[in-house]
């Protein structure tokens, strides 16, 4: 329902109309009034418990435990699920969903030609074991923790080493690591006894967040305040997929999430301290800090002769200094991480609406009341491990909300909706769950295979509700009960996110490099972008060609230059979680592809690609370019037309119209 409301201001003559869409805000505000009537019976804030697998009427559509949750919902609805999609268009989906690049030709043509009953299993069985596997759903985490490698700000600092962090994460999805292990070296792998490297390295998830240096001084109260507010903030986020936020200034106005709980948080974290543990011997680290202090020394001299004008040859000496600040740039290995320091441990008290100066009462370590009255905890401030008895509780089996909100995030990137629409809140703003006794059953099952990821992709990849068709025409039943499909009456189709447009462009056109791990790459962008950034000269494009075309992952995360092909395509900010991939449609998308840089570039190397390939006829090139952009032959109209074209057109113009059609940049 929507109404308009008009009010006229005589003294101005100004006329204000307001829009309200009562219906969205109203249903909200609504369903967040009943919850805070009754916080303790929230679903959310309750453990999920053993559900009855529902009866459905047509036993042949409930073959699986999840399609009978779907099913059961869509007769209660008098509605019907969609056939399944076709072989070419199922290995296409899975191939993307999973490894995020698009299958080969050969893959496809493999699999269209088996004709076992167990061709499909075994093409998840494969997938799931890729390494590249880790890519995709690595990335999908970084999201999530927003993951990048410079805090922000004005200066932005480059934090040396961050990429170990990404390369952990890739190998921990491809170990099918248990992601209550994976939780707990990212709390706390610091106070493991004798941390292992990793364990170091996945430390570093508390320093993701932006930091303001304050001129350079991150030691002042204000700034030590806000760093541990960003590492609160995304234990909430993150893990609980509670907006802990929104109680650091007061009552939580929605979640039953109070001021003290807010700090009672906070104080798990009140201890940490960065730490960069350098992966050299002690005699090795000792002369690399000598030979850094004698080269900003020389640069200070320089600079200040130049500053003075007693300079003889500027030229020469601005040479120098750069010279010498590349060689600042080669730095010790090291591993971005925190560790305990009791000395400096921060005194965590309830700040007045937030502000240092307004200090209240000093606080134990506690986790928020309305979850940890399932499992009550509560520390002293000078507990000696604080972080590991925080993972504890958050990995608890009896948390109401970490299994759940882990497998609402694995069904949100399989379906491009989740059973909760809004991953990062499970509270009462959030949105209901559409199908809670499904959700209450992953949650259950990820926790009984041993928080194991991959059994649950599989379980949800072999279900019917996963293979049904996306090109199902809506009845008009449909369009009026469930106009937005949350009820899965058919398969939701989805455009390519940024990082899979890119790497399946480098794959079709044959330049891919599939090298993984390591340090991340600058590639070339305009001049006028580098710029900005307070150091230019950080920004070091590799001179090998072919790290420039490695996968996007790894790709410098860098806050204040976000590489434009990426941003067009919805490529997440860093500067705060990221639950859910946003996908917008607008103009500069199809300005991009046809006139950008990386389009036209691949273009050319798609086309060298065919034509080296030496194909007999228009006819056979033409085949080959559809197989490879859309996974299947053309449709004779799509044949005829691509004939016709390349009969006016150079080869590089018909493979860059292919980087454009909807069957390459959408998953049906």
């Amino acid at each position: 329902m929507i109404i308009r409301l008009s009010q006229a201001y005589s003294s101005t003559g100004i006329v204000l109309n307001v829009l309200f869409v009562l219906g969205l805000c109203g249903s909200v505000a609504t369903a967040a009034a009943e919850g805070m009537k009754d916080p303790e019976n929230f679903w959310a804030f309750n453990s999920p418990t053993t559900q009855v697998i529902p009866e459905v009427r047509n036993e042949g559509l409930g073959t699986n435990t999840i399609d009978r949750f779907i099913v059961a919902k869509l007769e209660a609805n008098k509605l019907e699920p969609s056939p399944e999609a076709s072989k070419a268009e199922l290995i296409r989906r899975a191939t993307l969903d999973l490894l995020g690049m698009p299958p080969t030709p050969e893959e496809v043509e493999s699999f269209l030609a088996n004709d076992s009953s167990d061709a499909y299993e075994k093409l998840i069985d494969r997938l799931l074991a890729n390494p590249h596997y880790g890519e995709k759903w690595g990335q999908l985490w970084l999201d999530v923790i927003r993951y990048s490698e410079s805090e922000g700000f004005e200066y932005d600092r480059h934090l040396s080493g961050a990429w170990r962090f990404r390369d952990y994460v890739i190998r921990s999805f491809n170990e099918d690591k248990p992601f209550d292990k994976f939780i707990t070296e990212q709390i706390a792998g610091d106070e493991f006894e004798n941390p292992t490297e990793d364990q170091w390295i996945a430390a570093g998830f508390h320093r993701f967040g932006p930091v303001r240096r304050n001129a350079g001084n991150p030691e002042i109260a204000l700034s030590r305040n806000e760093v541990l507010t960003e590492r609160t903030d995304i234990i909430g986020s993150a893990f609980l997929g509670v907006t802990m936020g929104c109680a650091r200034c007061h009552d939580h106005k929605l979640d039953p999430v109070s001021l003290k709980d807010y700090y009672s948080l906070q104080a798990f974290m009140a201890g940490t301290q960065e730490y960069n543990h350098f992966l050299a011997p002690q005699e090795m680290i000792d002369e690399w800090n000598l030979n850094t202090k004698a080269i900003k020394e020389e640069i200070a001299v320089l600079e200040e002769k130049l500053e003075k004008g007693l300079a003889t040859d500027e030229t020469a000496i601005k040479t120098k200094i750069g010279d010498l600040k590349s060689q600042l740039l080669s730095q010790l290995p090291t591993v971005l991480s925190i560790k305990n320091d009791p000395e400096k441990r921060t005194k965590v008290r309830i700040l007045d609406r937030g502000i240092w100066e307004f200090k209240g009462e000093l606080v134990n370590m506690r986790p928020p009341d309305i979850i940890n009255r399932v499992q009550p905890v509560e520390f002293a401030a000078d507990y000696d491990k604080p972080r590991t008895a925080l993972a504890e509780w958050v990995t608890d089996p009896k948390n109401p909300l970490t299994s759940r909100v882990l497998a609402n995030r694995i069904w949100l990137n399989h379906f491009s909706n989740g059973l909760v629409n809004t991953p990062n809140d499970f509270g009462f703003n959030g949105e209901r769950p559409s199908h809670l006794e499904l959700l209450d059953y992953l949650a259950l099952e990820l926790v009984n295979n041993g928080w194991r990821q991959k059994p649950l992709h599989k379980e949800i990849m072999m279900s019917k509700t996963y293979r049904q068709s996306s090109r199902t025409l809506a009845t008009e039943h449909a369009h009026n009960i469930d106009p937005a499909n949350r009820l899965l009456w058919k398969f939701n189709r989805r455009r390519l996110q940024a990082e899979e447009i890119r790497d399946s462009l480098l794959a079709v056109s044959g330049r891919l490099n599939t090298q993984m791990y390591g340090e991340s790459i600058m590639l070339p962008v305009e001049k006028e972008l580098i710029q900005l950034l307070y150091k230019p000269d950080q920004w070091q494009v590799p001179k090998d060609p072919k790290q420039l075309d490695r996968r996007s992952v790894y790709l410098i995360a860098k806050r204040n230059l976000r590489l434009p092909f990426m941003e067009t395509f919805d490529q997440p900010t860093l500067q705060s979680s990221c639950g859910r991939r946003e996908s917008s449609t607008h103009p500069p998308q199809a300005l991009e592809l046809l006139n950008g840089d990386i389009s036209n570039d691949l273009a050319q190397s798609f086309a060298d690609r065919l034509t080296a390939e030496q194909h007999d006829t228009q006819e056979a090139l033409v085949d080959r370019a559809w197989k490879l952009i859309a996974g299947r032959k053309p449709t004779q109209k799509e044949a005829d037309l691509s004939v016709r074209f390349l009969q006016n057109q150079p080869l590089r113009e018909f493979t860059l119209a292919m980087f454009n059609v909807n069957d390459f940049l959408y998953v049906y």
